[in-house]
């Protein structure tokens, strides 16, 4: 294996070390590269290529697009945006953060080292999958979807099926139900506290706890669904709700405080409890919504704008 490389801040002759590093090109990330470009700061953008943003068929809640748009287009629409400012947005996965001085020394996934002075996460999280064949093709089509807030609208009075367990299922099967009465939760082999059984009745919403046997999708369609038992149902689409796994590991390599579900907590420049060390986006303790994403990074890179600004 080559020896690391340091990139940037190492050196007699280096030049200084970046004013911040982003981890993470979805929409948080892709904002702040924009305002830290028009800021005129130099830092740079590292992507492992894995934002959930590209997932989305199409988004019809996000402003300024009445007809929708596809989470391709939106992040392909932002990078432009941001490279025509002169940031510079490098495909690579961040493999380890410390803190070095009063900034931060991160390394990549070729061993290349990045000196700076503050960090902004941008990393997001995994959707737990519940286990589709061709789930990403399903996804693409609009055949299972993740995000009721999002796209809730679009299955109002259609067959829903919804994969989820315990206390965050039944209220993910309540957000729903707004839209449609056809609703039926499938636990997939968890049982079901009696408690949540009583509430699913209240709300009408139809309970299934078999095991997933198989899935058959034509013609945009969930043909059927075959759960343990012998039992086959059919949808027009599928939601699951079985939790998203932050991407952390960064933000536990500086000690950075975290909240119960993993995301992390942060003020109200969304600076975390590591100084110099922001987040923004889905990996953040709030509503997972492209809309706050992007607040939330304006805030963190102004943030980080004035406290260069001020020598901080």
């Amino acid at each position: 294996m080559a020896p690391a490389t340091t990139v940037l801040g190492s050196g007699e002759n280096a030049p200084a070390r970046l004013d911040a590093l982003v981890v993470g090109a979805g929409p948080a990330g892709l904002t702040a590269a924009i305002y830290l470009a028009r800021y005129k700061r130099r830092f740079l953008v590292l992507d492992a290529g894995a934002s959930r943003c590209a997932w989305i068929p199409r988004s019809h809640n996000h402003p300024g697009f009445p007809d929708g748009v596809n989470g391709v287009e939106l992040l392909q629409r932002m990078r432009g945006q941001a490279e025509r400012y002169g940031a510079v947005i490098e495909r690579t996965g961040v493999e380890s953060l410390e803190r070095d001085g009063e900034g931060f020394v991160a390394t990549d996934a070729q061993g290349n080292r990045y000196l700076t002075r503050f960090v902004l996460l941008a990393t997001g999280g995994i959707d737990r999958e519940p286990g589709i064949p061709d789930h990403y093709q399903a996804v693409a089509k609009g055949l299972v979807r993740y995000c009721p807030i999002c796209d809730g609208y679009e299955v109002t009075d259609k067959r829903v099926g919804l994969f989820g367990q315990g206390k965050h299922g039944v209220a993910e099967a309540g957000f729903i139900r707004h839209y449609t009465d056809r609703l039926t939760l499938m636990t997939l082999g968890e049982p079901m506290e009696e408690g949540h059984r009583a509430e699913l009745e209240a709300l009408g919403v139809t309970l299934e706890t078999g095991a997933l046997e198989g899935i058959e999708c034509a013609d945009g369609q969930v043909i059927a669904i075959r759960l343990a038992g012998g039992r086959e149902l059919a949808f027009d689409s599928l939601y699951s709700a079985l939790g998203t796994a932050p991407r952390n590991d960064l933000a536990k390599q500086v000690g950075c405080d975290l909240a119960e579900d993993g995301r992390i907590p942060t003020d109200g420049h969304q600076q975390t409890s590591v100084d110099g060390l922001y987040a923004a986006g889905d990996i953040v303790e709030n509503l997972n919504q492209i809309s706050v994403a992007m607040s939330q990074a304006a805030i963190a890179s102004t943030a980080i704008h004035n406290r260069l600004r001020k020598g901080e």
